[in-house]
């Protein structure tokens, strides 16, 4: 008939009395009853010392692990008190029951041999794990193997019973519990464990947002196992929608069934729709202002809409290549995150823009567009991304001043037939296929793993199918943490011209902000293929938490940096300016991080290496955004 071993996992030791028999003669089989005498009642005197300790009755216990146990030693004073506390010690071990006796013989008159009697408990013959479905059977034995062969141990058990609530709780199963432990007459323990089912799945304060959008958020259903770790990227995904300004999920046992739980997810909506002013500095825009209206939660259907219109005052810090002129921007856009209930997410953008190129010396830019992006995740661990857009944009390039370029073509021996390629535009249907892999720690302040992408455009000529051409960009950035706070990072970035000639408006740049820091807008080169590293130090300021407890200033960072670069293929217009097509330079820098924006930065670099005579000695650059 089996019978309880354990319900629950801490256990109150009671200890009997143990007997320690000073006047009596124990006969072990190993020794001749000559050869055994009793101790006299004068064995209990301080400068009688044990000469050596030896157990009886232990099959399955090494004697070894038994005196581990024990803090009485041989050589110690014999001490029926401390026999005594040394017998609690062995029986708390757990591997043998009560009748725990210690006999101690006489050698001579200073030396007794101590003999301890022990009796081990029913050995362990093996075990049954019941109601296991999240975790493997074998997972579970790796946890009890090792009490196998071995008597029963009740505390032995408890800790079992820990390091699989334990293992179950790592994996986010915090609800599992071992709700009982019998064993079978021949030696066989059997351990059922509850799991914790999640019986209902409640939805309370959503007012605007409709139900369908929280429950395509929500992965965990009922009738499954809870796991915390499931329910955390719920609510992290409804926290992402921006519908909500709080998230949070109650769990209550179930009146009826105490193997059941109730889960209610609680939302506190926010409002999401926004209207936008603002104005800034930006080294491509110049100071600009601008203005929009968002709203992240778009008839409560959990969409995203935005208008977004800018005007600046262009390029600041620009050389003699660049016109002096407004940049002016607007941008529409919707994006569904759930594309038909499935896990695609659309974006559709339109925008105009209008400003002076820094690709094309002394020329106008004018771009409108329409563009659509399809993106889904594409593994379990939600770090790789693989999208794909299609785009339709005219790009149109004016002349800026004719006078000055005439004068700068004839003064470097060019033919001014070679401008007409380089006001070369057009209107271009556009594939890009892309991937990007993503590891790192925190989106705001990256201190470890790794950010990736790899694009690959394919710009079809519309209005002209020769003009057609395809090109590869990639970049890669690892993170390194230093210390407590601060970070190091490594970067990658390279591109190039794969088939057909890029116009030179789409070429690549190096210089400015975002490339090679340290050079105005372009002031490396621009070119149809290049490559360039940077290496970054980012570290709060120093003993400013000392200072003040301002939390903005938790977002505030300042960086020191190296970039290198090269361009290959030039364009024409590297060699009307005299870039030097490669560069390496050093700076420091200051990172804001703005919610709802990211990051600004603030870079002054200087040159150490291709600074020729139009090159500039140092220069600050301004950006929003992640470099790289």
């Amino acid at each position: 008939m089996k019978h309880l071993v354990i319900l629950c996992a801490m256990f109150t030791l009671a200890c009997p009395s143990f007997a320690v028999e000073g006047d009596q003669q124990f006969v072990s089989p190993l020794l001749r009853p000559e050869d055994v005498q009793p101790v006299e009642e004068q064995s209990a005197e301080p400068e009688i010392r044990i000469q050596s300790i030896e157990f009886s009755g232990n099959r399955l216990i090494d004697s070894n692990e038994i005196l581990t146990n024990m803090t009485l030693q041989e050589g110690d004073a014999y001490s029926i008190d401390a026999i005594q506390e040394n017998l609690k010690r062995i029986y708390n071990m757990g591997y043998f029951n009560e009748k725990i006796k210690a006999v101690p013989l006489k050698v001579d008159d200073k030396n007794v041999k101590l003999k301890i009697l022990v009796e081990e408990n029913i050995p362990i013959t093996g075990f049954t794990v019941t109601g296991n479905e999240s975790l493997a059977t074998s997972d579970v034995m790796k946890i009890l193997d090792p009490l196998v062969d071995k008597p029963q141990n009740i505390i032995k058990i408890n800790e079992a019973i820990e390091q699989i609530q334990d293992l179950y709780a790592s994996e986010g199963y915090i609800l599992a519990r071992v709700v009982s432990v019998t064993d079978d007459p021949d030696g066989v323990v059997n351990i059922d464990i509850d799991e914790g089912t999640i019986g209902s799945i409640t939805i309370e304060g959503n007012k605007k947002t409709k139900d369908f959008v929280v429950k395509r958020n929500v992965l965990t259903q009922p009738g499954t196992v809870y796991n915390e770790n499931i329910i955390k990227q719920d609510l992290m995904r409804l926290y992402g929608t921006q519908a909500f300004k709080d998230v949070r999920r109650t769990i209550e046992q179930d009146d009826e069934d105490p193997g059941i739980y109730n889960v209610t997810i609680h939302l506190e909506e926010q409002r999401t729709g926004t209207l936008s002013l603002g104005a800034g500095l930006d080294t491509a825009t110049g100071f600009f202002g601008s203005g929009g209206f968002t709203d992240n939660n778009f008839r409560g259907n959990g969409q995203r809409v935005s208008l977004n219109l800018l005007a600046g005052t262009g390029i600041i810090m620009a050389d003699n290549s660049m016109l002096n002129r407004a940049n002016l921007q607007a941008e529409v856009s919707f994006f569904e995150p759930k594309l038909k209930g499935t896990d695609n997410a659309l974006l559709v953008k339109a925008f105009g823009r209008d400003f002076a190129s820094y690709q094309v010396p002394l020329s106008i830019e004018q771009r409108f567009g329409i563009e659509a992006t399809i993106s889904r995740l594409l593994n379990e661990e939600k770090t790789l991304t693989g999208s794909f857009s299609v785009g339709l944009e005219n790009v149109h390039v004016k002349e800026g001043d004719a006078n000055q370029i005439r004068n700068l073509y004839a003064y470097h021996n060019i033919p001014i037939s070679e401008r007409a390629k380089q006001l070369q535009g057009g209107l271009f249907l556009t594939l890009s296929p892309s991937l990007i892999y993503d590891t790192r720690d925190n989106t705001t302040h990256p201190r470890n793993g790794v950010l990736a992408n790899v694009r690959f455009d394919e710009s079809l000529g519309v209005d002209d199918f020769s003009a057609t051409f395809g090109k590869i960009t990639g970049s890669i950035k690892k993170y390194y943490p230093v210390a407590k706070k601060s970070s190091f990072s490594l970067a990658f970035r390279a591109g190039g011209q794969i088939h057909g000639d890029i116009p030179e408006v789409l070429a690549y740049r190096l210089g400015g902000p975002y490339t090679i820091r340290g050079f105005r807008m372009s002031g490396v080169g621009t070119g149809r293929g290049f490559m360039m590293g940077s290496a970054e130090f980012q570290t709060p300021i120093p003993f400013v938490d000392r200072i003040s407890k301002a939390k903005f200033l938790d977002n505030v960072r300042i960086a020191a940096f190296v970039d290198a670069g090269q361009i290959f293929n030039p364009t024409v217009t590297n060699d009307i300016y005299y870039r030097p097509l490669h560069a390496i330079t050093a700076g420091v820098g200051l990172r804001v991080f703005i919610p709802g924006v990211g990051p600004l930065s603030i870079d002054w670099g200087y040159p150490l290496t291709g600074v020729g005579n139009n090159q500039s000695k140092g220069a600050f650059t301004f950006g929003v955004g992640e470099f790289y």
